[in-house]
């Protein structure tokens, strides 16, 4: 079939009818597929099970310390924990926090935190007139509500194949003394799946930041990530690319294993320069006496080192593997050369990235949940909810089971084309 841009309008008219009574097929099926978020399937969970089976009633409880993970205590974490995060990281274990079971509660702390007390003596951000936060785009919706919650404006930067458009970075951090922050998925991209370049990388740690508390926040939530053993992105270690370039305090990094072993009871941790953690320690000792040591023990056991945390890793790609080759499958053969869409192919992470044409978006998203169907909200990839193209869908392949993501993909590509003929018709 050619491109829908180059039919005429009779040929639109006779694609629309017929996409029409497919839809009325579609709809009638009762399908009540969800892949809205980026959740672990139950198999995924099931895999972690063992967790529950390495401590028990007559287990030591002592970590490395020789101090009792019941007890309180160690508000920094354990050792074996530190060096088990640390590894995710590729970052020192001297220079890692373990948290509690959420990378996104340490952020959203991050920035409360840099909101009632400033950052390292700093002028608290409530105190001043305006502060602002670089949002790369297409992006992660719940970073984008931290900041919205707190009433910090958020600046659109363009992603592209390696990472940020850095260009753009540099000119608002370096002149703008309000930017305090920007937000950072670099590995396997929340959604689009793009890992950063090196460049990107160093660029980032030799930022010029007009203002002394500015912070990238690294949210590398998908480190180990991947789809493929023979195809894997690799990430630079950005704490020591920062270290090089004499900006030491610029980073914080956050991990968690919440698509590891278990989402809502994994642990989380972050690493920084010593100075920031001896600043954030300060609270934080007010916040806990110390979190969950328990598991943090029973994670660290379990998985004993990151190498055994990889070979975990790889069970979960040979589920979720094939729901993203199943998408990618039809999304190529059903709109492959149709110029109705692009997306992406990613090499790991949870989510596939699909721009449709222009304004398109959110009515796509609306037939789809018509059609049964739940996408996650069109908009909800740019902050405040706003794409300004309307193009941009979120697609998260993982929770369904290979067929049922099949299924769903059909539907959507039958939305997407019927969007499209109709936009086009109203054009002429």
């Amino acid at each position: 079939m050619k491109p829908y841009k180059e039919m005429t309008r009779e040929e639109l008219e006779a694609q629309k009818a017929e996409l029409e009574k497919q839809f009325a097929d579609a709809k009638g099926k009762g399908l009540q597929l969800d892949m809205s978020r980026g959740k672990p399937e139950p198999a995924q969970l099931d895999m972690g099970m063992a967790l529950m089976d390495v401590l028990k009633s007559d287990s030591d409880m002592k970590c490395m310390e020789g101090i009792d993970t019941r007890n309180y205590g160690l508000l920094d974490g354990i050792t074996e924990a530190k060096h088990l995060m640390a590894d995710v990281m590729g970052a020192p274990a001297e220079n890692v926090i373990v948290f509690g079971n959420s990378s996104l509660s340490i952020m959203y702390d991050m920035v409360s935190r840099s909101v009632t007390h400033g950052v390292m003596g700093s002028t608290p951000w409530c105190k001043l007139d305006k502060v602002k936060f670089l949002c790369p785009v297409p992006g992660y919706d719940r970073h984008f509500a931290i900041t919205q919650h707190f009433g910090i404006e958020m600046i659109t930067i363009p992603m592209t194949s390696d990472g940020p458009d850095m260009d753009l970075v540099e000119k608002y951090v370096s002149e703008d003394e309000a930017v305090k922050g920007i937000w950072c998925v670099p590995k396997y991209s929340n959604p689009s799946g793009v890992t950063y370049s090196d460049e990107t990388v160093k660029r980032f740690a030799a930022l010029k930041p007009a203002a002394k508390d500015f912070r990238i926040y690294w949210d590398n939530a998908y480190a180990v990530h991947h789809l493929y053993e023979d195809k894997q992105d690799t990430l630079l270690e950005i704490l020591s690319e920062c270290e090089k370039a004499g900006n030491p305090d610029i980073v914080y990094e956050f991990c968690s294993t919440s698509k590891i072993s278990f989402s809502g009871a994994g642990i989380a941790a972050m690493a920084s320069s010593p100075a920031n953690l001896a600043d954030i320690k300060k609270t934080l000792t007010l916040r806990t006496i110390g979190y969950d040591k328990v598991n943090q023990l029973r994670h660290a056991r379990f998985f004993k080192n990151v190498e055994g945390m990889l070979a975990h890793m790889k069970k979960h790609a040979d589920i979720i593997r094939p729901k993203f080759e199943a998408v990618l499958s039809v999304l190529e053969k059903e709109l492959g050369g149709l110029g109705l869409g692009e997306w992406t192919k990613p090499l790991g992470g949870y989510f596939i990235s699909f721009d449709a044409m222009d304004g398109c978006a959110k009515e796509i998203v609306a037939k789809c949940k018509e059609a049964g169907v739940v996408l996650t909200g069109a908009g909800a990839t740019f902050p405040y909810g706003k794409d300004p193209k309307d193009s941009n869908i979120r697609i998260a392949p993982t929770y369904p089971t290979a067929e049922e993501m099949a299924a769903a993909t059909d539907v959507f590509v039958l939305c997407v084309k019927l969007v499209s003929v109709e936009k086009l018709l109203a054009q002429l």
